[in-house]
């Protein structure tokens, strides 16, 4: 789970609103990470003595999380965990695949100088990153998934960041955690770094080069090759999406 002092010794000096961002980034880090379970009762006295934050910036969070529905509500019964399902994960994978097509195509069409660097510079971290923690043995730290997950996201994020749509972009980003979620817990299963996953996953994941696949995405976007970056994008998600089948989702309650 996060880290309850630390959370603490914040809360003791932020105003409420800062607190309210804590516990969101906090719960939200715990579902994606697959630490709260699907169906997971989000009960408050738990949440208090797990994150040591108060009624009004959990209640705050748990609407955000609502929103993102990454939580559901329930009348009379309060807040639980959203469930997961392969046909879920589809529909997420799908929609995602249908607003990066389009924020892949404007960004393309829009950016500049600037979108290439980003885009280089975020894949030699994600890369760098990678062959670091492998280096060093340090797979599946709790640090490492974090380091790597931020990466990971970083790139994804930076293919579409000079699409004018900031809505697009925001759906995109949403859409990304709901991916993480189905993603992430497949990959620590089986063993498996998220940009790494036919590398050390052994057989669930088909020997997939996740650094190349996502090089070959880099070189066609900043080639301004519109219709093959988005071909590569959409299989890149729905490979991802068959590995999660093959892997399995955890569904029950905890």
């Amino acid at each position: 789970m996060a880290d309850t002092a630390a959370i603490r010794a914040d809360a003791d000096a932020e105003p409420a609103q800062t607190l309210a961002e804590q516990a969101y980034r906090a719960i939200r880090r715990d579902i994606v990470a697959g630490r709260l379970a699907p169906g997971q009762p989000m009960r408050f006295e738990y949440l208090k003595e797990t994150y040591g934050l108060s009624f009004s910036p959990l209640r705050e969070a748990l609407a955000r999380l609502q929103s993102e529905r990454l939580v559901t509500a329930y009348a009379l019964r309060g807040f639980r965990v959203a469930e997961m399902s392969v046909d879920e994960m589809w529909d997420t994978i799908e929609t995602r695949i249908m607003i990066e097509r389009e924020a892949l195509i404007a960004a393309i069409a829009r950016g500049g100088d600037d979108w290439e660097i980003g885009i280089v510079q975020a894949f030699h971290a994600l890369s760098h990153c990678s062959k670091r923690l492998r280096a060093a043995g340090d797979w599946p730290s709790e640090p490492a998934i974090e380091e790597i997950e931020r990466r990971h996201q970083a790139f994804h994020r930076a293919l579409i960041a000079a699409c004018p749509s900031r809505w697009t972009r925001e759906l995109s980003e949403m859409l990304y955690v709901q991916t993480e979620r189905y993603r992430r817990p497949a990959l620590m299963r089986a063993g498996a770094a998220p940009d790494d996953e036919g590398a050390s996953a052994g057989e669930g994941t088909a020997g997939r080069d996740i650094e190349a696949e996502h090089k070959a995405i880099m070189d066609a976007a900043i080639s301004r090759d519109a219709a093959t970056a988005v071909e590569l994008l959409t299989a890149h998600l729905r490979d991802t999406g068959r590995m999660i089948e093959r892997l399995g989702i955890e569904t029950g309650r905890r």
